[in-house]
């Protein structure tokens, strides 16, 4: 696809802007990944989903791309968790990690190059910090911390628009939640406490036992894997301010050069129009999927049906109207893979739909037109199924553009073997209900028929028998 326009939104300039990768071939690609103190909510995974559909979108774009996910593994959260429990930071995080792992996956959301974890990059931020020291962009407080003093960087405030006059200078903020409603001197290395010592949170430095600060860690990883000026730096929109404006102050400051070219944010996804967050008690998890047999694909199709800079409201009836949405998307992907050849109009159709999923893919990932191409394309093309034509190279043609849309999309539930003891009992029940039938005892029939699909099983009576597949 060399030569086609891809246009994402910079948060940095607001505006949308045609994205090339600096050498012309690699897309080097930072996304803030999890704090594993606990397993991650459905709204840091809608954030991860747009940046699956972005990687995906490159790929078909014709770059390579190298992604780094960093997995912070150390901050106040994890230590009050390992503190309380009397266990390691390792010892909460790695389960945790594991969990992020096993969700990821279930989703399908492609691997990123590398997952470095913070604890693993200590001397990579130490030397950060003596850079700043050394510019006077940093300093040592009485406190025994390392603190970013942000009225000598002069771009403070350029990613979020932060007006100066919130930027109250001097003063100093320590934790990693800490309120947004102002800027203030952040700690970039922190003097240890004996709760961080416990609990295996403290290292060595120039300025004696402590360990780095949030916002450090990310800088230090991106920097390390990707070069002083990435491609692109990603995250959730919350991230904004504090954590990427931050970033952008000590990475700068520390090497005078661009950071990232290119920020690109995704929006919250809301919990029937409240923010989903931990403190309203209104999370849902991956595994909450799983338990209520929401397939990966219908929640891929939910986040897809919404630009990934608007926000998305999450209720029952949107993700069962997603469930509907993949189940159609699925009957059509094993129609076409069961016909035999078709009439020649569908090779138009499917020229038609390649361009216009393309071009709403390249115009900042607009996977809600992208969507819509794809059921106008599974619409079209049942109606040229059903006309039985001989042309197999139209069907082919059909195929690939059909597998090509859903190699970035990828909302095709898996065709899973039915659970060995159903199909026994389907088997069983067909064969009872065909017997009824047959002795015209059609209330009994029916009465089975009815068995059957409460236990979450489709039946279709076509002129070759009777065919059944499991409705989720």
């Amino acid at each position: 696809m060399a030569g086609t326009d891809f246009r994402l939104y910079n948060t940095l300039t607001r505006k949308l802007e045609s994205f090339s990768p600096a050498d012309g071939e690699t897309v080097r690609i930072y996304a803030c990944g999890p704090t594993v103190y606990r397993p991650a909510h459905l709204g840091n995974f809608r954030t991860f989903l747009f940046e699956d559909l972005l990687r995906r979108v490159i790929a078909l774009r014709g770059w390579k791309i190298f992604q780094v996910m960093n997995l912070t593994d150390v901050d106040d959260k994890i230590i009050k968790s390992a503190s309380e429990r009397g266990i390691s930071i390792g010892e909460v995080t790695a389960p945790i990690t594991k969990i992020f792992h096993d969700d990821r996956r279930f989703l399908r959301i492609q691997d990123a190059e590398l997952y470095p974890k913070a604890t693993d990059h200590i001397p990579e931020m130490i030397a950060i910090v003596k850079r700043l020291v050394e510019r006077k962009l940093a300093y040592l407080a009485d406190d025994g911390s390392v603190y970013f003093a942000i009225d000598k960087f002069k771009d403070y405030g350029k990613l979020s628009r932060l007006d100066t006059r919130e930027v109250r200078a001097g003063a100093r903020v320590l934790q990693d939640d800490y309120s947004k409603e102002n800027a203030q001197d952040f700690a970039l290395w922190k003097s240890a406490k004996p709760e961080d010592e416990a609990t295996g949170a403290a290292w060595g430095s120039p300025w004696g036992r402590g360990r780095p600060g949030w916002h450090l860690e990310c800088s230090a990883m991106a920097m390390r894997y990707l070069g002083e000026t990435l491609d692109i730096h990603c995250g959730g929109i919350d991230l904004i301010f504090p954590h990427h404006e931050d970033e952008i102050a000590q990475s700068e400051g520390a090497t005078g050069k661009p950071f990232s070219r290119f920020w690109c944010h995704g929006e919250f996804l809301l919990t029937e129009g409240s923010k989903m967050a931990k403190r309203l008690g209104n999370v849902a998890t991956v595994q909450d999927l799983r338990d209520q047999n929401i397939p990966a694909a219908a929640f891929r199709h939910f986040v897809f049906s919404t630009h990934y800079r608007k926000q998305l409201n999450m209720s029952g009836e949107a993700l069962e109207a997603s469930m509907e949405g993949v189940r159609r998307i699925a009957d059509f992907a094993e129609r076409l893979a069961e016909a035999k050849a078709a009439t020649p109009e569908l090779e138009k159709i499917a020229a038609e739909a390649d361009a216009e999923v393309t071009a709403a893919l390249f115009d900042d990932l607009n996977a809600p037109i992208a969507l819509g191409a794809l059921f106008t394309f599974v619409r079209k093309a049942n109606a040229e199924l059903d006309r039985n034509g001989v042309d197999k190279r139209a069907l082919a043609k059909a195929r690939a553009v059909f597998a090509r849309i859903n190699s970035v999309l990828d909302v095709v539930p898996e065709a899973a073997g039915p659970d060995p003891e159903l199909a026994q009992w389907v088997d069983e029940r067909l064969a009872a209900r065909k017997t009824a039938r047959a002795e015209r005892d059609f209330a009994k029939a029916d009465a089975i028929r009815a068995e059957i699909e409460a236990r979450g099983v489709a039946i279709e009576d076509t002129p070759h028998g009777t065919k059944w597949k499991t409705a989720r």
